[in-house]
């Protein structure tokens, strides 16, 4: 390999990508242990979470939530609250404007904790050589001691004839009106989390997934109750689908779904005025140049590394979505601490790493989700049906005490244990305040709290929460 001619400016601690995982642990090395630490991001600060994902996702979904609540108020004895109409595009402003602080906010950060930020896109040169070309074409040649590679990923779409007329879930956030009519294909949380927001928000709504249930790696109860509550909102559903074609209207900008379902077999149409791709993501490898110091991917180009974040190429670290573990922001926020710790906290920290372990997790849905551990068919293979005991709970949360039947949404809870302790392996709950409820439970699961623990811990009434401690 040719030497470098010039050398822009030598760095201890080079981070490329600006999202969550690499900001946490480039701020962590500089403010903490006084390492020299630069930023590479080719967009904007924050990443995927901050500005296509997580943050304006939830802003959406408090949207939805409201417009649930504004229809059920009347029971609960308001009057005169009209019909109410929601304003798709001065929520879009604001919460445009919000993410826009957020990302000043991130930035502002960078300069308090004496960390570079460089604007570009980073692509390797070198073992420890990364050019970073920024917007106006200009390049320069950056050398980091030790590389971290933290640039997430990006959504993926099929490649059918017209796929380009459909969104991804990032352009679902560009969205400056809101459509009438709208189809969502994919079966993960990303898919029916827009699902609900759409629906509760007025959309009619159409589902497509490839097999008979969505969420398909959590509980069969999750599935289950959430499935069925989507349908009961007027979500339409259409299983075992497949897309062959999308065609674009240019007069009238609706689009039309050839489709294959299990109601149509031979084939459908389907007219909508936005269509969103949620079938997965993929790595932000390809253009990173890894063949340069040899740094090795999989097949699906996820960045392999191992449990303490090392690649197979000495001093060049990988962490995040990329390398495609749990693909989770506080995940990301998490390893990328504890490898900064690592890296220059001391002996202290030499065996410092993330436990994949355990990993809570929820689906903003209608209602939430919450899950953490084995669903009850890994808990079953792992440990033999016989070692396993499930709880089960499913009830009226009080809220919808006032509401007719065909208004009230379900609440279930399930609680996984093994062997003769109890001990409790996995937790999945459906119901609202779902994701509050679940990260007080996470501590307790994380330090090996069994069946008995949940049990001597008196209930707070009424909530739903106390369910969980008086399964029987």
């Amino acid at each position: 390999m040719a030497p470098i001619d010039k050398i822009e400016e030598e760095f201890d601690y080079l981070v490329i990508g600006g999202g969550s995982g690499g900001l946490a642990s480039a701020r962590r090395a500089s403010k903490l242990y006084g390492v020299k630490a630069a930023i590479i991001e080719k967009a904007r600060l924050g990443g995927t979470c901050v500005n296509v994902g997580c943050v304006p996702k939830k802003v959406t979904w408090y949207a939805a939530d409201l417009a649930e609540k504004l229809k059920e108020a009347k029971h609960y004895g308001f009057e005169n609250i009209g019909t109410p109409t929601f304003n798709w595009n001065e929520h879009k402003t604001k919460r445009d404007a919000y993410i826009h602080r957020l990302n000043g906010i991130y930035e502002r950060n960078l300069q308090n904790d004496k960390v570079t930020y460089i604007a570009g896109i980073g692509s390797f040169v070198g073992q420890n050589e990364v050019e970073v070309t920024a917007d106006d074409g200009t390049k320069k040649v950056y050398r980091g001691k030790k590389i971290l590679i933290a640039v997430g990923g990006h959504p993926d779409i099929p490649k059918i004839p017209g796929a380009e007329h459909g969104l991804t879930s990032d352009g679902f956030f560009e969205l400056e009106h809101q459509p009438k009519r709208v189809a969502l294909v994919g079966a993960g949380y990303i898919a029916i989390e827009l699902a609900g927001m759409f629906r509760a928000l007025g959309s009619e709504v159409h589902l497509f997934i490839r097999h008979d249930s969505f969420l398909r790696s959590f509980d069969p109860m999750v599935q289950e109750v959430v499935t069925k509550h989507y349908e009961h909102m007027g979500i339409k559903i259409h299983r075992q689908s497949s897309q062959q074609a999308i065609h674009k209207d240019e007069s009238t900008g609706t689009l039309t779904i050839d489709y294959k379902d299990k109601d149509a077999p031979d084939g459908s149409k389907l007219e909508v005025d936005t269509l969103v791709w949620a079938i997965g993501r993929k790595p932000d490898t390809p253009w990173l140049g890894l063949d340069k110091p040899g740094v090795q991917v999989d097949a699906q180009g996820y960045v392999k590394a191992d449990d303490y974040q090392n690649t197979n190429v000495t001093d060049i670290y990988s962490l995040g979505d990329v390398v495609g573990k749990v693909e989770l922001t506080p995940v990301a926020i998490a390893a990328g601490r504890r490898l900064a710790d690592r890296l220059f906290g001391g002996p202290q920290f030499s065996t410092r790493k993330l436990d994949y372990n355990n990993v809570p997790s929820v689906v903003f849905a209608h209602p939430e989700v919450g899950s953490m551990g084995l669903n009850e068919p890994e808990a079953v293979e792992k440990y033999g049906k016989e070692n396993v005991k499930v709880y089960n709970s499913g009830f009226t949360a009080m809220y919808y005490a006032m509401m007719p039947q065909e208004e009230k949404a379900p609440t279930k809870y399930k609680l996984i244990c093994v062997g003769p302790e109890e001990k409790v392996v996995g937790l999945h709950i459906v119901g609202m305040g779902s994701a509050e409820i679940l990260q007080g439970f996470g501590v307790a699961i994380k330090m090996g709290a069994t069946k008995q623990d949940f049990d001597n811990c008196v209930a707070i009434h009424p909530t739903s929460a106390e369910e969980l401690v008086t399964m029987v």
